[in-house]
């Protein structure tokens, strides 16, 4: 898997994903990271990737040369390293954008399948609109929100595809059991001690008996979803017996807060 990554900020880009899980799969060579700096792309003295928005407004507008040839360069050397018969569509160009899909556990997954992504990080008021036309194949959100530019974005996509690649984690399971996989939030989790001030370690998790941990875990699931992002519920295709488990959680969650 390979990022290339076109930012004013490739010091900051490449310091973030040096560390944790991300940065070990750096050191494994399990997946490659380069950035691409516009200003080096830059046509003038002052190195200038932005300038006033035809029509007036507020802010500065990323221009379109610079963002094209940090683009082209990106897509020449990430060709030439390519294996032979990868088409350029395995690998799409995507912008951080709040006008665009919103980022989720099936889009990490499908990019988790390709051979890699160019993603583009914009600043600024916006980015000249011809670049998103014309070189752009899909804008991204983080979500409904406003930061100042698309690093962050960027990094959280990047983690969230990584993770899931072959060999990344200590243990596939450790994936396959993250909230979102199955598109449901996960359960909760408990460690040593057996019993603190703040409580104690839930019985059936201390029984040995797998599948009624499993039944545990997965009714805490789908009752976690309930209370938490009931929005998830209605795109998931629940079993007979999920439905059964949900009912269960809502009844002893309304004992426990006193609803009748």
């Amino acid at each position: 898997m390979r990022f290339d990554v076109i930012t004013l900020f490739p010091d900051f880009v490449l310091q973030a994903m040096a560390v944790g899980v991300v940065g070990r799969a750096l050191e494994r060579q399990l997946i490659a990271l380069e950035c691409w700096n516009p200003r080096d792309y830059s046509s003038d003295n002052y190195r200038s990737v932005d300038d006033r928005p035809y029509g007036g407004g507020p802010g500065m507008v990323f221009m379109v040369e610079p963002l094209k040839g940090a683009l082209a360069a990106a897509l020449e050397h990430a060709a030439a390293k390519a294996q032979p018969g990868i088409p350029k569509a395995g690998r799409p160009v995507v912008l951080m954008s709040p006008q665009g899909r919103r980022f989720d556990q099936a889009l990490a997954r499908q990019w988790a399948l390709g051979p890699g992504l160019t993603l583009v990080c914009g600043r600024y008021e916006g980015i000249d609109q011809r670049f998103i036309d014309h070189h752009v194949d899909l804008e991204v959100s983080l979500g409904d929100f406003v930061i100042s530019g698309g690093e962050f974005a960027a990094l959280a996509m990047m983690d969230a595809v990584t993770r899931l690649l072959p060999g990344v984690l200590h243990t596939s399971a450790s994936a396959q059991e993250d909230s979102f996989m199955d598109g449901l939030l996960d359960c909760p989790h408990f460690t040593r001690p057996e019993i603190a001030e703040e409580g104690r370690v839930p019985e059936v998790l201390l029984s040995g008996n797998h599948a009624a941990i499993a039944q545990w875990r997965r009714k805490q699931s789908l009752g976690r979803s309930w209370l938490q992002r009931p929005d998830l519920l209605g795109k998931v295709a629940l079993s007979k017996k999920d439905r059964a488990l949900l009912s269960e959680f809502m009844a002893e969650h309304h004992t426990k807060i006193g609803v009748h």
